[in-house]
């Protein structure tokens, strides 16, 4: 018996920031198979800078995507960074409040994301194998911005407000805000090995529903 694991998402699950096996799907996928005693094959689909809406297109149009979410019984989401990211970096090239633009991202992505999870429900419908859906949440790569917090909590209510038997929230926003230094890598937007090794602990400590 094995398991599949999809993840699909942004540069948080390609790794970016930390060493080759240091970033928190092949992580997760150790821990996975340590907890479930089952050998588990990967499928690493992150795109950096990938947006909501540019991952609602490809799961309603890429076949491999699809497909490799048909195949999964263990499937992770990263996404929504680069949706606050472009908006305040696009709001920070005009004077003036930021807020009205961040507003604005924040609707969007909320649109798009409940229509990413209405793909991977259809996807996923008529399924008679036993699967999870696990979210990755935010943190704040703005921390010194008071509309980026308040951006990354309102998103994060949002998405958690999807958890269900088969699917999970990862909360992280805690565990990053204040010790950025020590989680995040170089760039100060990414995390560095640490901070990819408390997102894939947050993700086992959900435990794997019906697969185990």
């Amino acid at each position: 018996m094995s398991y599949q694991y999809t993840a699909i998402g942004d540069s948080l699950t390609t790794g970016f920031g930390a060493l080759p096996g240091n970033g928190f799907v092949p992580v997760y996928r150790r821990l996975a198979e340590g907890r479930l005693r089952v050998p588990i094959g990967a499928a690493n689909l992150g795109i950096n800078g990938l947006t909501t809406a540019a991952l609602e297109q490809r799961l309603s149009r890429d076949a491999m995507f699809r497909q490799a979410i048909k195949d999964a019984e263990i499937i992770t989401l990263s996404i929504g960074g680069n949706d606050l990211i472009k908006a305040a970096k696009a709001a920070s090239l005009r004077p003036g409040d930021l807020s009205p633009a961040l507003e604005r991202a924040l609707s969007e992505c909320k649109r798009n994301f409940g229509n990413i999870m209405g793909s991977l429900r259809q996807l996923k419908n008529g399924s008679r194998q036993a699967y999870i859906i696990r979210i990755v949440g935010l943190y704040n790569p703005y921390p010194q911005l008071t509309e980026a917090s308040d951006w990354v909590r309102q998103f994060n209510g949002y998405a958690a407000g999807y958890s269900s038997s088969v699917c999970g929230f990862a909360s992280i926003y805690q565990e990053f805000a204040g010790n950025e230094r020590g989680l995040l890598s170089l760039d100060h937007v990414h995390p560095s090995g640490r901070g990819y090794r408390v997102i894939a602990g947050k993700l086992d400590a959900l435990g794997y529903g019906r697969l185990g």
